[in-house]
């Protein structure tokens, strides 16, 4: 940062009516409007140098994430599938086709927009918070304001939300779903 230098205001006139010694408003705005622009040229590099990423690239999936097929697997024939997750979050029978579930005390809903395709999102409203209460007429409803996502996607169909809700991951065992 450069070195401005102090400025001496004198607070009043007094004697000296000829107005050397004083500064005038023009060069005090001017001296601050270097100092502001010699401070923030130190912080204004900082957004220029691209951000170090990871380079690596994540494997294919075969599935977009927060959704789950049942038919087929990806393990080889003399494996048997994986265990679930975790917890049983509920029977595949549990979601309807072309609807869906909030399970309120996980902040998950899951959706079942075409036989066998599940799919898992944010419970969490994108609009203020709110948990959404029903899936209903192919849409996710959120009570508090009346927001309303697709039940394929989660995109915005209606209200005052301003993103989709977030994917969840699931995974589809038979006709157990667990997170995860």
């Amino acid at each position: 940062m450069a070195d401005v230098g102090a400025l001496v205001l004198p607070y009043g006139r007094g004697d000296d009516v000829s107005g050397a010694g004083r500064a005038s408003r023009r060069a005090v705005i001017a001296a601050g409007a270097g100092a502001l622009a010699a401070g923030c040229t130190k912080y204004g590099d900082e957004g220029s140098q691209p951000e170090p990423s990871d380079t690596a690239t994540p494997p294919p999936s075969s599935s977009a994430p927060g959704s789950a097929k049942t038919s087929g697997s990806s393990a080889p024939a003399s494996e048997s599938p994986k265990p679930p997750a975790g917890p049983e979050l509920a029977k595949t029978s549990d979601i309807p086709v072309g609807g869906g579930k909030v399970f309120k005390d996980k902040k998950v809903v899951v959706t079942q927009p075409e036989s066998g395709d599940f799919k898992a999102f944010s419970a969490v409203c994108t609009h203020q918070g709110c948990t959404v209460s029903e899936v209903a007429g192919g849409t996710i409803n959120c009570p508090c304001h009346g927001s309303k996502y697709r039940v394929a996607d989660a995109s915005v169909a209606g209200g005052p939300a301003p993103r989709p809700l977030p994917p969840q991951k699931i995974t589809v065992t038979g006709n157990s779903i667990t997170l995860g």
